[in-house]
């Protein structure tokens, strides 16, 4: 089995998070997205994760690095592609060419995900869906009686289903995969000037192959930082009962809300933590009031009272009032009196 991760954008609307560092790899609760969801993966795959692709721009030896560590850790090959021009889902997915055959699961790094079953990979094909109240800013499935995929619809102004496709797929023949996305390039074939993992799924679906749904049991977005903020707060309820506060924390008049992720060296002075705060290694807290919010590493904050928040990385920030409730999305290295 192999994951494709096609995670080359830089993600403008988490923006000014994105400025130094590429969405996937900032953390929900201590681990980047995407550690999170190729971890995820491999625990429903069934089967060894013997590679693990990540196709990216131009995001440097550390970032790439970083991404090679994660699949190791996983006892999985990691392999790194590039995708220097931003065409579309099909063309990123190509960019990996060399790596698709046998099975394959294609997951965009941009969701997360809380499912309790195994993939059938005897399938073959399956598209990750979630049941959703309003579907009209999704791509959606129609299925027939026998539970197969029969429509694709894009952002559908009637109501034709509820099920939303996720963004994570399984293919059983990473090589035919290959050659429909290739057969798009081949021929030109685009929408709004972009090549489509979609246009390849519904050639597929004519040729004869059955597609099923695979039903998470919640869909998590990281899309902008509030759905990422929320997202963080249900992915620390899930790992509650882990060891996610390291011993090297320093605390005096402090109280911890639970559950929260800290990491290493942190110092919490006279404040209120929690719930649902995950806080990087090397930050400082003095005389704060903090919950369900992101603080990442090497920060130091002084005297504020935050809530629904997402910090970056070396970031200063003192405040004058304790009282007032605030909501910040503030981009790394930012100092704030």
């Amino acid at each position: 089995m192999k994951i494709i991760v096609p995670m080359a954008g830089r993600g403008s609307r988490l923006r000014p998070h994105t400025l130094t560092i590429p969405k996937p790899l900032i953390p929900i609760a201590g681990k980047p997205i995407v550690q999170r969801l190729v971890e995820g993966i491999t625990k429903v795959c069934g089967e060894t994760v013997d590679e693990i692709v990540f196709i990216i721009g131009d995001f440097g030896e550390k970032v790439e690095k970083d991404l090679i560590d994660v699949a190791e850790a996983l006892s999985a090959k990691g392999s790194i592609y590039y995708q220097e021009e931003a065409l579309g889902t099909a063309h990123a997915i190509l960019c990996a060419k060399d790596s698709l055959e046998g099975n394959v699961v294609v997951a965009f790094a941009d969701t997360l995900f809380r499912a309790d079953f195994t993939l059938d990979s005897k399938a073959e094909g399956i598209i990750w869906v979630s049941q959703i109240d309003d579907p009209s800013a999704f791509g959606v499935v129609k299925l027939n009686n026998e539970n197969i995929i029969t429509d694709f619809v894009e952002k559908p102004t009637e109501f034709i289903s509820d099920l939303a496709i996720i963004g994570i797929y399984y293919f059983k023949d990473g090589n035919y995969l290959k050659n429909e996305l290739q057969y798009l390039i081949d021929n030109n074939i685009t929408d709004k000037g972009e090549f489509q993992l979609t246009d390849a799924l519904e050639n597929m679906k004519k040729k004869g192959t059955n597609f099923a749904p695979g039903k998470v049991d919640e869909w998590l977005d990281c899309g902008n930082y509030k759905a990422t903020v929320y997202t963080n707060q249900r992915v620390l309820e899930f790992i509650k009962d882990e060891d996610i506060v390291d011993s090297s924390l320093k605390i005096e008049d402090a109280k911890i809300i639970s559950p929260c992720f800290i990491g290493k060296n942190v110092e919490i002075t006279n404040s209120i933590i929690g719930p649902h705060v995950s806080i990087g290694e090397n930050t400082k807290i003095k005389n704060s009031v903090i919950s369900n919010s992101i603080i990442q590493t090497n920060s130091f904050l002084n005297s504020v009272n935050l809530k629904n928040s997402m910090i970056g990385n070396y970031v200063k920030i003192s405040g004058n009032d304790k009282e007032k409730v605030q909501e910040m999305s503030i981009g790394d290295y930012n100092e704030i009196a």
